[in-house]
């Protein structure tokens, strides 16, 4: 068995502390996470080997979802450091892309793969499963129309679309766990690390001819939310496990939705001291350029986006301030200042950590 410390200065012994499972402990949201978790709670990382490695509050368990054996491997590990008893289990690993509508990994790891999961856990005593959803799972409103938690999902690509099953396949399997969906919008933080946001900046940053031009209305927009309220969000849904109703699902965004107008012009002054003019384009014209763009190269915008230009979410965040006592702090059009000046200061080394081709 592990040598167990206790550290006075922490507050509880450090074995009289409940565990936490953090599937996909090494990403965006996982590494913070964990440090967050830790001052309260033993926490276990569950993801594949490699880096970035979670903080050394956790103990990194090797983590293939995909394989059933992996999975029963670390689960082993986990009872035999840990025990049975599990307060919460994160499941934020997931599979998540730009380049193509569909993908085998939205079936093999965002669905099957949590299938594989669950059937482990049966075996544990848990007590509460946290699923990161995502607000794309809804069917697009119309500015002024807040979407609550039980407004129609509808699905139009695959990255929603294995949400919508796998919510499904955790009602079906988790009879005796507690769930929780949170149906986290966009994240983003100071850095930018918003796919979307980074490639509308990159954008306007190098003066591409494409970006005065966008084939949805532009008073549509997506609703995004900063990761340390994401993190917020988490803890206190983690905290109010106990209190919380037997399944719930609960939106996780900020509450008002910048208009991709807005964005663009914001973006722009911050830049280059000036609005960024956009104009509308025929979405027959967006396709046939974005599939002429991409034959000849590796474009963010491809073809399929342009049918889902004009989705338009806004999230009604009041079971959240009932259930968690939790709203945003933090303002995705507040922040962009941030986020650009750290662009500026070193263009380089922004273009890296948003993952983005620097030349």
């Amino acid at each position: 068995m592990d040598e167990i410390i206790d550290h006075p200065e922490r507050g509880a012994r450090t074995e009289d502390k409940e565990v936490v499972i953090i599937s996909g402990s090494s990403g965006l949201v996982g590494f913070p996470l964990i440090e967050r978790l830790a001052e309260n709670y033993r926490v276990v990382g569950l993801d594949r080997l490699g880096p970035p490695y979670p903080p050394l509050q956790a103990e990194c368990v090797n983590f293939d979802i995909t394989d059933e054996k992996a999975i029963d491997a670390a689960m082993e590990r986990i009872r035999y450091g840990y025990g049975s008893k599990i307060a919460s289990v994160i499941h934020l690993a997931a599979y998540y892309s730009f380049n193509t509508k569909d993908s085998p990994g939205y079936d093999e790891i965002n669905i099957k793969g949590t299938q594989k999961f669950l059937n482990q856990l049966q075996d544990f005593e848990v007590d509460q499963f946290i699923y990161a959803s995502s607000n794309l799972i809804y069917k697009p409103t119309k500015p002024g129309r807040k979407i609550n938690e039980d407004c129609p999902v509808e699905a139009n690509w695959g990255y929603p679309e294995s949400k919508i099953i796998t919510e499904e396949l955790i009602r079906e399997n988790n009879n005796d766990i507690d769930t929780v969906f949170l149906r986290i919008a966009g994240v983003y933080d100071e850095e930018g690390h918003s796919i979307p946001i980074g490639q509308q900046i990159k954008r306007i940053y190098e003066k591409e001819l494409v970006s005065h031009f966008y084939s949805g209305e532009l008073n549509h927009g997506n609703v995004f939310v900063h990761l340390e309220d994401v993190l917020d969000a988490i803890l206190k849904t983690v905290e109010r496990r106990n209190k919380l109703p037997h399944e719930i699902a609960i939106n996780i965004g900020e509450p008002s939705t910048p208009t991709y107008k807005e964005l663009q012009n914001a973006i722009g002054k911050h830049i280059h001291g000036e609005e960024w003019n956009t104009y509308e384009m025929p979405k027959g014209i967006a396709k046939a350029g974005a599939w002429a763009r991409d034959l000849v190269g590796d474009p963010f915008i491809k073809p399929w986006m342009i049918d889902r230009a004009d989705d338009h979410y806004e999230l009604d965040i009041s079971r959240a301030r009932e259930y968690l006592d939790w709203e945003p702090k933090h303002r995705v059009m507040d922040t962009l200042p941030a986020i650009i000046e750290n662009l500026k200061r070193d263009p380089e080394a922004w273009y890296k950590e948003n993952d983005l081709k620097y030349e």
